[in-house]
This record gives C-alpha cells, structure tokens and sequence, in this order.
C-alpha cells in the first residue's frame, strides 16, 4: 500500500501536461489509500456488516467512492455510458440521517466484494483515461471538466477519513493488526491543561474564485465577525483530563448533558466514549487496527454531546464558564498563531496528511504556544454551520451542503491525523449531526463576554431557486393560471384505473405528490436534487416550510405555509420521498399504477433511455403522464442526444413529441394530449409564461 500521502493540487500552472500527471498522480494516491483500508478486514464477509446501525454495510463504502466518479461525470455528460448501472444505483447515496436516506437492508441485495474490486478497477482505468484526455485550461475553475475530476478524488478523500471511523468501529476479533497501521507511542507524562489569551480581533471568512485549491461550494462567500477577547485551552482535552469527568458520574448526571444528549444516553447507554474499553479497574484504547493500554495524553474522541456535558461539569467544578469554541473563534486561533494554509504549511508538523495512524500526545506539535491548532483530532465547534453571504451550491453536487444547513450539524475545525487533501485545508468547512463519531475531540474556551455561535441560514435564504418552486407550487396563482401541480393530479386522477400506488417523479418541492394523495393509497415522490427533497419532507415531518418571494432586487418576503392550510394533514402519511436519478433508479422503484414525470424529459442527461425503460416501473394498464414544454439545453442534455428541436441530416424538422411517440408507441397507447400553462414568479415584475405539452399514456 502507499504509505504516504499527496497534498491537492494547485489548481493553478501554465502546463498542462504536467497539471494532468500531478492529478493523475493524486487520484491513483487516493484510490490506493482508500482500498488499502478495507484489507484490514479478516474475511470478506465483513464488507457485509454493520457497525453502526444508521449506515450502510461497509461494502456500500467500498462501493461508493467509484460509483460517485461515474455518477457526477455521467450528470455533468462529460462521459455518456455508465460501467455497471445497477451498482451506480445502490451504491448511489449516502446516509446522513436524513428522512430520505434509506437504510432499511430489504431494499437492498449486495453484490460479492470481488465484483466490487474489478468494478474499482474499471472506474480506476477509466478516470485515468479522462485525466489524460479530457480538455481543460489553467487554472482549473469550478466549470471546468477537470473540476469534476477533482471533485471525485476529494470526495474519496473524505471517505478514507469517514470510513477510518467505521472501520475503528468494526469489533477487533474482525480486524489484522497492519504494521503499516501502527498506533503511536505514548509518553503518558503528566501533562495539565491551561488557558491562552486570545485578544480581540476581525474575522474575516470564505474564499472566492482566484483562491488556488479545490474547494466544496460552502467555502466561497464572505463573512466577517468582531471576535471579543477570549481564553483558549492550550491543549486538546486528553483522555486523561476527559478521565475525571467519566469518574465523576459524568455519564450518569443529567444536569451536566442538553436534551439532545439524554437522548443520546438514552439510545446508547453510553458510560464513556466510544473507542474506549472497560478493563477491570481501567480503560484500553481502541485504535484503527489493534487494542492497547489507554495512551492518557492522546486527545479524547468524543461526539459534540460528550464534549458540550465536559465543559458543563468543568464550569459547575472550577465556578467558571467554560464552552466549545465557535467557528469564528478558531478562525481567531489561526489568525493569532499565524497558520499558513498548504502548500505554504508543512503538513507533516502536525499530525494530519496520514503522516500517521492514530493521534498522538496532545503536547507533541506546538503552534507559539497553542497546541494541536490542526491535527491529531478534529475540535467540536458550537456554530452551526450556514452558507456564507453568496454561497451557491454547486449543480454537480448541490446537496453537498444545503442539507446541512438546518441547525443540527456542527461544524468541526482543524483537522485530524486521517485528515488530507481539501480536508487539510485552513479554509474547509465540514460539518456533522452532534451525536456522530468521527476522529474528533474538543478544546474548551472561556469568553470575557458572552458569545453567541452564529446560527445557520435558513437553507432557503441561500437558495433562490429553491425559493422560486416554493412559489410556483406552494404559493398564488397568477394572471388566472391554475397551480400546476393541482392541474396534473387532476389528469392523473381522469385516467388512472387502478389507485393503489403512484410515482411522482421529478416531484421538485413535493406538491403533486400530496394532491397524488388524494388519489392513490401511496404515493412515492423523487428527485434528483436532495434541495427540493427537503422542502415536501418538511411539510410532511415538521408540517411546515419557509421560503422567500422575492419582490425587487435583494427585497424579499418570508412566507410560511403549513399542512393544515393545504389540507394535508390526512394525507402525509401516505406519502414518502426519496433522493434518485430518474435515469438510473433503484430496483425497489417498481410496480406503480401511475407514474407522473413533469416538465422532467427535457433536463434528464439519457431521456432516450429513460423512455425505453419506464415502462418495467409501471404494473400492466398502468399509467405515464409525461409533462413538458421540450425546452432543450445542452447543460442538461447533450444536443445529439435531444428527442427534438433540430433538424436532422436530410434537414427534417424533428419535434419531439413524435420521436416520443417512436419510442413509446411500442409498449404503451397513447390517450390524451393537451396543453397546459405554467407561471413562475421571478419578481413581483417578472414571471415565465409557459405551455407544457401533456401526453397520457397507458400500458399494454
């Protein structure tokens, strides 16, 4: 295996060969940093467990890291023929706890491990292939083919970190002690806590399009603080230091822990961090590969709630109040011991980049004074991460961060010894619900004054359009156009025959599918876009959503609609919605009596496709009710994949409702076709008119 780790390229040079080898280079770095991680298993059956219980098997991992490069390069067309589609479906999405993630095992069916690997193996050969030909310029932009190269490779940077996580979860009887993998020597001296002053200071924070390294859609923007003068501790908390508070009934007194932490108790009947083990009158160490006695100065992995209920104990003992640092404070920290950013920082003078297997003494890399400023572990905030002031998600990923921004997801500053690539990054910004493991503990802060962590945006203030299907489905109707949504149910209902189950695909915000309801007895809303999702799994779990109507310029509006307006109150348990690729769904898609795809055909990257295989979703005499207004693009769909709006070689008009028809025409008869008008409001002064052409199809 690679015992070393690269640092992320520039994006910047003026050679482009030499661009290609250095990210060739780095991929092939990553690609075998990561497999080299799931050779530690004993036996292949544990690619098929489950560590922890709100993730998937670990093959999913091994997975996934492949199928997110094909996937987003499939997305994006910069290639056009899948490798395996029935893996880049299951091994498609993740699980963040969300209400769309799915983790229910019936719904899946593993394929063997060595199907994987020769599955990697064909990714691996492709990407090389594309790092070789694909056209790009310097420096790379987030426009830019190369970008989503890049972007992939980062994303399996993630996951050597997050999967790390699992693996150290994984029972040791299961796992081979790899030399490679070895846990650090501790030196266990005493070693106690202080308190640095920091002195009072303008944050500034967020990078923009000159910055030189890959980096995800939340780091650009801007966002400037006063931080007030504060007190930081010079050491990560340790094991040792994190002892007292276990041996004091930290876990048993309710007082010390937040209504989020009892649960957490509760679900766990936790009686101290996770990677510790009980040893009679003692605790053992849980590293990556191996078990060994407790190292007292290494820092202490703990989730946000374990680390929040320490410094309530600590301030309730020493009569002060001590907290976790916010995001802006850190940046404070950083800006006070001057921390470079890489390439200008050697990575290797802290414990981060793989330069090890597991942390080390907290007293081990000093930064003038403060130490472990990034490295050895990651350290709980107390800011909910947010979008910055001109934050816009990115099209090939735009559920990277959106989703996260929803008061339940902590940001995590610094970095850890599993930490690289963008991860290592004085500019990255990652965030995870509180109750989470990850290689992460905490240093704890006292304020002169009280501090306030800066709370999330509310997503929709970050996202515009977003905003604007809020409107469209949920909001007025305008110049006497009916809602839309309403509209199509209203077909849907004339021409279904059987109402035992139906598919809104390409649902958007979600409002087709609840008037579906009224109709059928389940109705399963999709989309690709996990932003849209959010807003129907609102309405459905919290009974309301909140969006912006935009009036003029920057002046908006804030509207809340609630279920009981709508009257859906009855209806929501009839309805699920899931994230998914409606070119490439999942196999549990299947048997629906109706299948609703508005204004879906023409933003679809395989829409030939798509039509050929609709029909294996549908029961027989089943029915599709395709809406459209056939706006072609080629930043959805390659133009020599369009289904009209060209002239052919004989320069024939082509339209596509006849080449619908080519295709459809053979397994299903078509019943209806009408027009049917849209509004979409831009501004109180701005709308899109549109006539959608509706067909109505049934099964053969």
């Amino acid at each position: 295996m690679k015992q070393y780790s690269l640092n992320t390229p520039l994006l910047t040079g003026k050679d482009k060969d030499k661009k290609r080898q250095e990210i060739k280079e780095y991929f092939l770095n990553t690609y075998d940093i990561y497999e080299s991680l799931f050779t530690m298993f004993i036996d292949d059956k544990l690619f098929y467990i489950q560590p922890e219980p709100t993730r998937h098997p670990m093959i999913f991992y091994f997975g996934h890291t492949a199928t997110f490069f094909i996937n987003k390069l499939i997305n994006m067309s910069i290639i056009d023929k899948r490798i395996n589609p029935h893996f880049e479906s299951i091994f498609a999405v993740g699980v963040d706890e969300m209400r769309w993630d799915d983790t229910n095992r019936a719904n899946y069916s593993w394929p063997a491990v060595q199907e994987v690997r020769e599955y990697r193996q064909k990714v691996r050969h492709l990407v090389c292939e594309l790092i070789d030909n694909i056209n790009f310029s310097l420096p790379i932009t987030p426009q830019s083919d190369m970008w989503i190269v890049l972007m992939g490779i980062e994303h399996e940077r993630i996951h050597i970190e997050t999967s790390s996580v699992l693996h150290r979860q994984i029972p040791i009887k299961y796992i081979k002690d790899i030399p490679a993998f070895k846990i650090c020597k501790s030196s266990n001296k005493l070693i106690t806590n202080s308190l640095i002053d920091i002195k009072k200071q303008k944050i500034s924070m967020g990078i923009d399009d000159s910055h030189e390294l890959y980096s995800w859609d939340n780091e650009y923007g801007h966002h400037k603080e006063i931080v007030d003068n504060f007190k930081v501790a010079k050491y990560l908390v340790s094991n040792k230091e994190f002892y007292e508070f276990v041996k004091d009934d930290g876990y048993t007194t309710k007082r010390y822990w937040c209504e989020d932490g009892l649960k957490y108790l509760d679900n766990t009947k936790a009686k101290f961090p996770a990677f510790w083990i009980e040893d009679k009158n003692s605790f053992l160490y849980r590293g990556l590969t191996a078990v060994v006695d407790m190292p007292w100065n290494f820092p202490v992995d703990v989730n946000a709630l374990e680390a929040k209920a320490f410094c309530v104990y600590k301030s309730i003992k020493d009569k002060q109040t001590y907290s976790l640092p916010t995001e802006a404070q850190y940046k404070a920290i950083c800006q006070t011991v001057g921390l470079q950013n890489i390439p200008t920082f050697d990575s290797t003078k802290a414990n981060q980049n793989l330069t090890n297997f597991s942390s080390c003494d907290i007293d081990r890399h000093n930064f003038d004074d403060i130490y472990d400023v990034v490295g050895n572990v990651w350290q709980w905030s107390s800011t909910s991460i947010f979008g910055f002031d001109g934050f816009k998600p990115h099209e090939a990923y735009d559920d990277f961060s959106t989703p996260t921004f929803d008061g339940k997801h902590s940001i995590i500053n610094g970095s850890s010894w599993a930490s690289s690539g963008n991860l290592i990054s004085t500019t990255s910004r990652y965030a995870f619900r509180e109750h989470f493991y990850q290689h992460c503990g905490f240093r704890y802060v006292i304020n002169d004054k009280k501090t306030t962590a800066k709370k999330e945006n509310n997503i929709y203030e970050n996202d515009s359009l977003v905003d604007q299907y809020c409107e469209f489905q949920y909001g007025q109707t305008y110049f006497g156009v009916e809602n839309f949504a309403v509209n199509c149910a209203k077909i849907a209902k004339q021409y279904a025959t059987n109402t035992t189950k139906a598919l809104d695909l390409g649902c958007a915000t979600g409002r087709a599918s609840f008037e579906l309801a009224k109709i059928f007895d389940t109705v399963v809303g999709v989309d690709f876009s996990v932003r849209f999702i959010k807003v129907g799994s609102s309405l459905k779990n919290d009974g309301f959503i909140n969006f912006y109507d935009t009036t003029e310029g920057d002046l908006k509006t804030k509207k809340t609609i609630t279920i009981k307006q709508l009257g859906y109150e009855k209806l929501k348990d009839k309805v699920q919605f899931w994230q998914g690729d409606a070119c490439n769904l999942k196999d549990r898609f299947t048997n629906y009596d109706l299948i609703l795809a508005t204004n879906l055909i023409d933003r679809l990257y395989a829409p030939e496709d798509f039509l050929k295989n609709i029909d294996k979703r549908l029961n027989k005499n089943g029915v599709l009710i395709i809406t459209s207004p056939y706006t072609w693009q080629i930043s959805s769909t390659k133009k020599r994949l369009w289904l009209g709006g060209y002239k052919d070689k004989n320069n024939k008009d082509i339209y596509t409702i006849d080449t619908m028809k080519n295709i459809l025409e053979r397994k299903f008869v078509l019943l209806h076709t009408q027009d049917m008008p849209f509004v979409i409001k831009e501004t109180s002064r701005k709308y899109q008119h549109t006539i959608s052409q509706v067909t109505v199809w049934r099964k053969k």
